[in-house]
């Protein structure tokens, strides 16, 4: 749920919900998640790493597209959040051999899941979730020369992942509400995902929201029989539109 799930900065719609309801609600969100980033993988050249920090997240941007959208209906909710990143970045590297390391890193990843109220009152809601997470993931690591001559290695792969999660939301004011939101999944050893996404959501007026928050997302996968990982982490901003 990245929004939606975080699954996403939208996963929400404001106010509670009535079991017996047959009116359908909808929330469609774009959002910016502008995380540090830690890339790892094994090489024909041993194992690398690349590291984009925080503070160079969007001069290292090449292109992205962030969105959510959830719809739901008394006690039952169906979500999606689409997350694509394109980024590169360079790194010094240790020792001799090599004189830096440049990493191409591009991602699709798209969440979904159905999503069941356990608890509700004016003030919080529990959901519990269920879906899937896809991965398309394709990064490139580039040594330049050193002692070594260096040389470029690629990896890429796509993969879906089941997911379990839980989110609560909790009303501040009548403005200011807090969601809670965190999943995991791939129950393998050679494929594990997790996440966890905290935002303060601000009611601008009926239809439009604003959310600020956190965002941590942790990937480990095996490609080929290399070890694929890679973590995210940062804030996130997004406006909600619901109707």
């Amino acid at each position: 749920m990245t929004l939606v799930p975080a699954i996403g900065i939208s996963l929400t719609c404001a106010g509670p919900l009535v079991a017996q309801s047959t009116d359908w609600a909808y929330a469609a969100s774009v959002y910016l998640f502008a995380p540090e980033t830690e890339v790892g993988a094994g090489t024909p050249f041993g194992d690398v790493e690349g590291t984009l920090s925080f503070s160079d997240a969007l001069d290292n941007l090449d292109f992205a597209f962030m969105g959510a959208f959830e719809a739901s209906n008394g006690q039952l909710s169906f979500g999606l959040d689409y997350m694509l990143n394109d980024l590169s970045f360079e790194n010094s590297t240790q020792g001799p051999a090599f004189s830096g390391l440049d990493t191409d890193f591009k991602t699709r990843i798209l969440t979904a899941y159905a999503a069941y109220r356990v608890y509700d009152t004016q003030v919080s809601q529990v959901d519990l979730a269920a879906g899937f997470r896809w991965f398309d993931a394709e990064s490139t690591f580039t040594l330049s020369p050193g002692n070594q001559p260096g040389g470029s290695s690629k990896i890429e792969d796509d993969w879906i992942d089941p997911i379990i999660g839980a989110r609560a939301r909790f009303q501040v004011s009548d403005r200011w509400a807090a969601t809670i939101f965190g999943d995991y999944g791939g129950f393998s050893s050679d494929s594990e995902t997790w996440q966890v996404l905290l935002t303060a959501d601000y009611t601008l007026n009926d239809n439009w929201d604003l959310r600020f928050g956190y965002r941590y997302l942790s990937v480990e996968h095996d490609i080929d029989g290399n070890d694929f990982s890679f973590d995210q982490s940062g804030p996130i901003f997004g406006a909600t539109y619901r109707f």
